[in-house]
């Protein structure tokens, strides 16, 4: 199962790898707004799928590593 899962992350990386930083920028934007909304639900009790901040936490990392990538080879 982890070789599962370690190939549907490098294919994510790639994925992301391929856009441009205006659309990384963009896409970390809304993981942001997405993971604010999800606290808002968790404080008020609406929450029902807990375990999408653990994923947007990883997609929010996995896009600001690849972001640093890009700024240092440039």
């Amino acid at each position: 199962m982890a070789t599962e899962t370690k190939s549907a992350t490098n294919s994510q990386a790639t994925a992301l790898r391929a856009k441009s930083a205006t659309e990384l920028n963009d896409e970390l934007i809304a993981l942001r707004k997405e993971e604010f909304n999800l606290r808002m639900q968790r404080g008020t009790g609406q929450l029902s799928n807990t375990s999408r901040f653990k994923k947007i936490r990883r997609e929010v990392a996995r896009i600001k590593t690849i972001l640093k990538e890009n700024t240092k080879t440039a």
